[in-house]
This record gives C-alpha cells, sequence and structure tokens, in this order.
C-alpha cells in the first residue's frame, strides 16, 4: 500500500491514495458514451499493429470506467491540466492524421 499523501488545500481533507489493488491496462484507443445519469469510458486497443491500409478497424475492448457527470467533468479538467503541461515540457501532441501524399 502507498502511503502517497495529497496535502491538504484550502481546508480540504488530505488524500491518502491505496494502490495495493491497482491494476494496469494498455489502450491506444477510447470512446464515450453518456446519459443523463452517467458518463462512460470504453477503452480498448486496436489490431491495426503494422499500420495496413484497411477498409475496417477491429479495437478489442478491455475496459469500461462509468463516472458520474460531476466526476467526468472534473476529470475533464485534470487531464486538460495534465496535457498543458505535458506539451509545455515536451511540445504539441499532433493528433491530425498524415496528409496523404
Amino acid at each position: 500500500m502507498s502511503d502517497t499523501i495529497t496535502p491538504p488545500d484550502n481546508g480540504q481533507a488530505a488524500i491518502k491514495w491505496d494502490d495495493s489493488n491497482l491494476t494496469v491496462s494498455y489502450s491506444n484507443v477510447v470512446t464515450t458514451t453518456a446519459t443523463r445519469e452517467e458518463v462512460s469510458l470504453l477503452f480498448g486497443t486496436h489490431k491495426n499493429w503494422h499500420g495496413t491500409p484497411s477498409k475496417e478497424l477491429h479495437v478489442a475492448l478491455s475496459d469500461r470506467i462509468i463516472l458520474s457527470p460531476f466526476a467526468a467533468k472534473r476529470l475533464s479538467q485534470v487531464l486538460a491540466k495534465t496535457l498543458e503541461d505535458y506539451e509545455a515540457r515536451y511540445g504539441d501532441i499532433n493528433i491530425e492524421p498524415p496528409k496523404a501524399n
């Protein structure tokens, strides 16, 4: 178990992160769905390993994370900040597909 503690900020409670049951999954594809009550994140891995052009891309879904809309909004904000810091350190992330020659 980890004893990593996020110190309280502005009078908020300290967070003690327990990683004793942590699992790790790899994903190179993510999509979302939403209803009024929840936001679902669907993670998977595409099977086009060699970059071979294909009319169909097979994605093996592996994990589904369901969040309340409030938790999803907080996740959106923390991801935006994390990527902003990443790009400040390592440069812009280009997610546009390569242009055909």
